[in-house]
């Protein structure tokens, strides 16, 4: 491999930091640089996860996971992945000074990556919290920094900027998450959990997963953001887990194609094609505003279909055109309780329906639904 030329003047200054004869910029950036990993760096911990598994010919087995995670609160609380702590047995947390302390699970939440866990030490003993940013705020370009603990080394900083932003990733429940960051500062295997930082050494994201296809960094790293944070985390503390909110109905999309075949048999269907609610839970709030499931059954060639679902076209105004675009418009601007209007379509009218969000997991514990026997691999 060729050895990398550091090249000072490829690099971006952050926003505020103006490019000056004979690079007093550089040096100001360095100098920042430096003081957030001082300030920052004794509240990222790296986590131990000893899981517990069974293997035919050996019996029980342990193995060992590890990621990063940073200090959240004055009562012992640190935030990290959910992919690091998933079915761990016993947690350890390792500090910058060496020390070491047990932890345990205190919430988690698959759908979002994250969790909380709680360090058995005295609330005297922990380092500052980290403060979090305003994540909505980034623009693309903004300088970030990256503490955390790849492959086993500890205390490692890498930098870069922000490379995108409002990208969507698969959660760990085969869900999605949205808002996500993307960077370009480098993020490996142990870097999970770890905090992304700006310049004033405030958290705007949480970092979570990579795109390579070596599994090292290859420059495209992605993190969740701070807003996501704040709103997931204090859940996690207070309750164990985060309500996602829901309309407690199941969906199928309809591609244009398939639409077009629906009014050809004679079933009426938008244009377009759309997002078909499949099924309503029998007394959930879809339900009490009146939304039909598909809940008749026919032909199209030779296939049984279920049909004459109404059609969701719209949350509060914000078209929705699948199932992906539903989830992320309900996770990243509702809570459960809020109402929404829906513009739904059915038999070729428009109309508009409040309905009130629920707790996605009272929705998957109910009975019936009002429509099809079955749901769909993700619920809307």
């Amino acid at each position: 491999m060729k050895p990398v030329t550091r090249r000072i003047a490829a690099f971006a200054l952050p926003f505020g930091l103006a490019a000056v004869p004979g690079g007093a910029g550089q040096i100001e950036l360095e100098r920042r640089v430096g003081a957030v990993y001082r300030e920052a760096s004794p509240a990222v911990v790296n986590i131990t996860a000893a899981i517990q598994s069974y293997e035919w010919l050996r019996g029980p087995v342990t193995r060992e996971g590890s990621g990063s995670g940073f200090w959240f609160d004055d009562d012992g609380h640190v935030v990290t992945n959910f992919h690091v702590v998933e079915g761990a047995g016993q947690l350890q947390v390792t500090f910058s000074d060496g020390a070491v302390a047990d932890a345990r699970l205190v919430g988690a939440d698959p759908t979002n990556d994250l969790a909380v866990i709680r360090v058995a030490t005295g609330a005297e003993d922990h380092p500052e919290p980290l403060r979090l940013g305003e994540s909505d705020a980034l623009e693309v370009g903004r300088f970030v920094v990256a503490i955390g603990h790849p492959f086993g080394l500890d205390q490692t900083l890498t930098t870069g900027v922000v490379s995108g932003l409002g990208r969507v990733i698969e959660s760990p429940d085969r869900g999605f998450i949205g808002e996500i960051i993307q960077t370009d500062a480098a993020i490996n295997v142990g870097n999970s959990g770890g905090p992304l930082l700006d310049l004033d050494g405030r958290v705007v994201g949480v970092n979570t997963a990579i795109v390579s296809p070596s599994g090292t960094s290859a420059g495209i790293g992605y993190a969740i953001p701070a807003a996501t944070v704040a709103r997931v985390v204090p859940e996690l503390i207070r309750n164990g887990r985060y309500p996602h909110p829901h309309l407690a109905v199941s969906v199928q999309e309809i591609p244009a194609r398939v639409a077009a075949a629906f009014r050809r048999a004679g079933i009426a269907a938008p244009r377009e094609g759309g997002l078909m609610i499949r099924a309503v839970a029998r007394g959930g709030p879809a339900d009490r505003a009146g939304l039909r499931g598909a809940a008749r059954l026919g032909r199209l060639g030779n296939l049984r279909i279920r049909y004459g679902g109404d059609y969701l076209l719209a949350v509060d105004g914000e078209a929705i055109a699948s199932e992906r675009d539903l989830t992320l418009r309900l996770e990243t601007n509702y809570r459960v309780g809020d109402e929404v209007t829906l513009t739904v379509w059915r038999d070729g009218e428009e109309f508009r329906a409040r309905v009130r969000l629920v707790d996605r997991d009272s929705v998957r514990s109910r009975g019936p639904r009002r429509g099809a026997e079955n749901s769909y691999r993700r619920d809307g």
